[in-house]
């Protein structure tokens, strides 16, 4: 990935989305760790891993638009390579807790203890080392995806039925994690974190950071999905997209594109459910429940899809309208209202809200533009023409 393909790839709302996220990134950490408490300017540290959270989501919105946006692949299990990349961080983070726990067994975390583990599962080796935590966010889901995806794409399995397939595979997962021999957590999953990379993860300072690493990783992902879309090769996923057997009868290797696409798309969300989690302090089973990854569809849906920069919206669209709606007395309708925003964006916004908007920028620049050209035609003011 050069520079000039990564400049390329750029147009003006992309500029503007990456220079918003990167002043947030800068700005909200500053505010809340060197300006005093109570200041009107200052933004509360809840705040911050409230938003934090927002963020993370806003990359796993980018990993799902880049697949159904660009390739047409209509994941619904999306939510189980975003929970598995949170689970290797969380093994991670329990890792370090060490005697600390209520147990006080420098090896076994406290559920283990609690469930008479006599020694450590072997899937825990090597999670007490940060660095091979950070590969295994990657490889467990991208693993993941790419047998789920060589499987179900060599049998050219699409639509609707491998919307379902991905649906069940996140189920099953659900199911498994849900299990205490499993090694997981059970049901209470993994929670009470301490430290992460040696600092307190509930100090100002800590939060801070992880804010700020979430949005360098907004903008990491926000640059690899626009230099892929932008590339020769984001021509053939279109093309797949929008005319699979036409592209298959042209020679390309269909399988092999939505595979390395899926692969990449699942990487990113693995990637943010670990920056997920220690903002949050908490994982379990419930992050594979279906319905989250229906909801991140939705996000992407409202915010527009086949966009990039309308799928980060809807992510942090939706879930502010889901933080202020479930808060007061509309909180148990929550779920209603969430279908209804799904129906009208359908109806009324079938675009989603970036792309409705860039229509309506389009076909105003192009009135604008044959008013321009009329009122010169009628002043008598003409191009020039060239001589015979």
């Amino acid at each position: 990935m050069t520079p000039h393909m990564l400049t390329r790839s750029l147009d003006r709302s992309a500029t503007i989305f990456l220079a918003v996220v990167a002043a947030c990134g800068i700005l909200i950490p500053l505010s809340n760790l060197l300006l005093p408490a109570g200041s009107f300017l200052q933004v509360p540290t809840y705040l911050v891993a409230l938003w934090g959270k927002y963020v993370c989501y806003a990359i796993l919105a980018l990993s799902i638009d880049l697949i159904w946006g660009y390739c047409g692949i209509l994941s619904l299990g999306h939510g189980a390579f975003f929970a598995l990349g949170g689970y290797a961080m969380g093994m991670y983070l329990m890792r370090q807790i060490g005697t600390r726990g209520v147990y006080g067994n420098p090896v076994l975390p406290d559920f283990m203890v609690f469930l008479n583990y006599s020694k450590l599962p072997w899937t825990w080796y090597g999670f007490d080392m940060f660095w091979f935590a950070a590969l295994m966010v990657l490889v467990v889901p991208g693993l993941l995806a790419f047998c789920f995806g060589w499987l179900a794409f060599r049998s050219r399995v699409t639509g609707v039925y491998l919307s379902i397939i991905t649906q069940a595979m996140t189920y099953a997962l659900l199911l498994a994690f849900f299990r205490n021999d499993f090694g997981f957590g059970g049901n209470n999953g993994l929670t009470d974190f301490k430290d992460i990379l040696g600092f307190n993860v509930q100090a100002e300072g800590t939060r801070a950071a992880l804010f700020a690493l979430s949005c360098l990783a907004l903008i990491a992902g926000f640059l690899i999905c626009r230099a892929i879309v932008s590339s020769k090769l984001g021509k053939v996923l279109i093309a797949v997209r929008d005319a699979e057997s036409r592209t298959r009868f042209l020679g390309y290797r269909v399988e092999s594109y939505k595979l390395f696409v899926f692969t990449v798309s699942a990487c990113m969300a693995g990637v943010a459910g670990a920056l997920y989690v220690p903002q949050v302090g908490i994982i379990n089973p419930s992050e594979f429940a279906p319905g989250n990854s229906i909801e991140a569809v939705i996000w992407v849906a409202v915010g527009g899809r086949g966009t990039l920069v309308g799928a980060a919206l809807g992510a942090v669209v939706v879930n502010y309208a889901k933080t202020f709606f479930t808060s007061g007395v509309l909180a148990p309708y929550w779920l209603f209202m969430l279908g209804a925003l799904f129906i009208l964006v359908t109806l009324l916004l079938p675009k989603g809200i970036v792309g409705t908007f860039n229509a309506w920028w389009d076909s105003s620049k192009e009135k604008r533009a044959a008013t321009m050209a009329s009122a010169a035609a009628e002043d008598g003011v003409a191009e020039p023409k060239m001589a015979e």
